[in-house]
Formats: structure tokens, C-alpha cells, sequence
């Protein structure tokens, strides 16, 4: 349902989040992510415009989330790279229809709408913290020798 784009930029920022306030390196984003390099700082463009995330050249310099991880919802980041679009008059261009949606078309935007506010009502700071054992972009804790957990 949801594009690669949009798959790669939640990663990045849910990443980020997790760093934050650190600055990170587009390798070790793209390494921890699993997003080709190329590819993400076609995403990173896309959050940067929409002021998600900075991002500073030379030495200390990286990527970081632009503002509090309590403050970015996971709307803000999908609308960044490819904005959710609504079915506001008719997909078929009926004249008969045009603002009023058949029954078909009024169940997807409806579904549509579920989305957006399911998105909007949560922040990347809520993601990092639910209490699910599976830590977001990680392999699920392994014991070490030392009998520590790694994560």
C-alpha cells in the first residue's frame, strides 16, 4: 500500500529519532536502515525540505532529526515524501458524481482518512517507545557471551 519512498523515509526518521540529538552519517544511516545510499539521500532531500531533518557538512557534521521525536508524527514524514492523497470529487471525473463520492469511493477515502489519523495521532518519539520486545531496526536482541544483551 505504502511506496518503497515512504517504507525508507520512516525507516531513516524513526532511525534518526532513536539518535537523537545526534548527527549521523548518510553510511551509517544507510547501513542501519537498510536503504541503498543513493536512495536515501533522495529521501533525506524530501525530509529536509519539509524541515524533518538538517543537515550539516564537514567534520561533525551528519544528519539529525530536525526537531523533538515527541514533536514529528509519522504523518509528517510520509506527507514529506509522498503526501496521502484523498479522493475529493470523483476518480472517473462523473459529472453526475463530483463531490459526492459513490459508496466505493467514500470506503477508500474513509479508509484513507483512518490512515491520516492514525499517522497524525503518532510521534516518532511513541514509535521508540512502545513496549513491543522487537526494537525498531534491529535484529531482536541476542545474548552475548558475557550473558549481556545487545542491541
Amino acid at each position: 500500500m505504502f511506496t518503497q519512498t515512504v517504507e525508507y523515509a520512516l525507516r531513516a526518521a524513526v532511525y534518526l529519532a532513536g539518535q537523537a540529538p545526534r548527527s549521523c552519517t548518510t553510511d551509517e544511516i544507510a547501513t542501519a536502515t537498510h536503504v541503498p545510499k543513493a536512495y536515501l539521500s533522495k529521501v533525506l532531500q524530501g525530509l529536509g525540505r519539509a524541515g524533518l531533518v538538517h543537515a550539516k557538512r564537514g567534520i561533525g557534521g551528519g544528519v539529525g532529526l530536525g526537531r523533538d521525536p515527541a514533536e514529528v508524527s509519522i504523518l509528517e514524514v510520509v506527507n514529506a515524501v509522498e503526501p496521502i492523497k484523498r479522493i475529493r470529487t470523483c476518480p472517473l471525473g462523473l459529472k453526475t458524481h463530483g463531490v459526492n463520492l459513490c459508496p466505493l469511493h467514500r470506503r477508500l477515502d474513509d479508509a484513507l482518512m483512518s490512515i491520516e489519523n492514525a499517522f497524525g495521532a503518532t510521534t516518532l518519539a511513541e514509535v521508540l517507545a512502545d513496549p513491543s520486545p522487537v526494537t525498531p531496526l534491529c535484529e531482536f536482541p541476542t545474548p552475548t557471551a558475557g550473558g549481556s544483551r545487545e542491541f
